[in-house]
This record gives C-alpha cells, structure tokens and sequence, in this order.
C-alpha cells in the first residue's frame, strides 16, 4: 500500500546549516515539496532531483489543497515553512483541510523559528519571559494586534516582533513602536535582524526612539526588551535574575 503523507516540516532560516537533521532527512525522503515560493527556491539547491509544488504569498489554502491532492493519490509530500511549522506557519492549516483527507497522516517536524535565531545574532535577549506578535493585519484586526502590543508592554515581556512591514504595509513599525511607547521608555534597548541565514544578514542594537524610525521589511525580525534587558557591547542581554546581575 502506497504512503498517503504529508510532513509539515520547518526548514528554519532557510539555508542547510541551520535546518534540522530531522527536517533533511524528511525533505531527502519524499518525492514532492510544497511551499511558498521563496521557501522553494531556497531549498532547490539542497534537493534538486524533487518534484516542487509551489504557490505564491497568500496561496496557502490553495498550496495546502493541492499538497493533500498529490498525497491522496499514494505520495508523502512536505509542506515546508520557514522557521517553525507551528509559528506563524502551515500546520494548523494542514490539520484543518486535513479533516477531509482521513486516508492521508500528518505529522510535524518543528524547525528554528526566527525568534531563536534572531536572538542568537543579537546576543541573550529571550533569557526570560517573552511574547511573539505578528504585525500582519491579513489575517487578525490590527485592533487586536494593538491590544497585544499594550498587554505585553503592561506586562513588561520581551516582544519579538514577526512581519513588521511589507510593501502594502508601510508604516505599521513605527506605529507599534508609538504603541509601545505609551508605557515604555524611549531608551528601552531594542534590536533588529535582517535576512537570518541568507545573503545580507545583519543585526542592529538600537533604542526603541531609534526603531520607530527604522525601515523594515517582511524578512526582518525586531527585539523589544524588557526592564532588565541592557546593551552589553552592542548586543542585547536580559537578567534571568541572578545574584551577579543585581
């Protein structure tokens, strides 16, 4: 009997060191991938002898329906995502559709999400309590973004920030960064990284003052710290609390 298989896996930043043992060795074993695009151009190099199904940006109802087509007909196929599957990415939406394909398993294969291996880039900025808000308003009101932005500042997290602009977006930083400056201070020690993994990676150490005049794109991530959180030689570092911190 043929493998009827989907595997949700996360390739991380997207180039093969910082991919998973686990995650090569499933992307190695099947006979399709399916992404976005760019996830699929990135990953090309790596398996060249794959068949790709691929579907532009906000295609992902249409990406996932015919990932659970090809895998009906007897195939194992992997939806790749970057980062983490299960972060911003495709399994939830392959559990759902999944619901009229019994015949067809799923399973997950997490992945370095950007939060991770932004954080390293800058420093230790994550040793504490933290939240993850997407700035994307294409799926949740900006009204409830605006909401979680205020209750993570109440609750003084550190937030990392996911899709911070785009090209039809512009702006949506520094209007978080007005958000967030309602309770924080101008000085409060912020960061951000650009194209983890990739061509052009950088990292910056800023204020939050700074930030809300910095340009951003949808391959960025952005580092708000907390209270604790101090420029140590320009990378970010979070008390965890120690004695020796103090």
């Amino acid at each position: 009997m043929k493998n009827k298989k989907i595997w949700v896996v996360g390739i991380g930043p997207g180039n093969e060191k910082d991919m998973t043992i686990r995650a090569h060795e499933v992307l190695n074993g099947c006979e399709y991938i399916c992404g976005y695009t760019v996830y699929c151009e990135l990953v090309k190099p790596l398996f060249p002898d794959k068949e790709y199904i691929s579907t532009p940006m906000t295609g992902e109802e249409k990406r996932v329906q015919l990932a659970f087509e090809k895998a009906d007909e007897g195939h194992e196929i992997a939806m790749i995502c970057s980062g983490d599957a299960g972060v911003y990415g495709m399994a939830g939406l392959v559990y759902e559709i999944g619901r009229d394909y019994p015949e067809v398993s799923i399973e997950v294969i997490p992945g370095v999400t950007a939060a991770l291996s932004g954080a390293a880039l800058l420093g230790a900025p994550l040793i504490h309590d933290f939240c993850l808000i997407s700035l994307s308003d294409r799926l949740t009101p900006m009204e409830l973004i605006e909401k979680r932005l205020r209750a993570a500042a109440a609750a003084d997290m550190v937030i990392v920030i996911y899709n911070p602009e785009s090209r039809g977006r512009s702006g949506y930083l520094s209007k978080a960064c007005d958000i967030l400056l309602e309770t924080f201070p101008p000085e409060r020690v912020c960061g951000i990284v650009r194209n983890i993994g990739r061509s052009g990676e950088s990292s910056t150490v800023m204020t939050l003052d700074e930030l809300k005049n910095t340009k951003a794109d949808m391959f960025c991530t952005v580092f708000i710290g907390n209270s604790s959180t101090k420029n140590i030689s320009d990378v970010m570092v979070t008390e965890r609390g120690y004695k020796s911190e103090v």
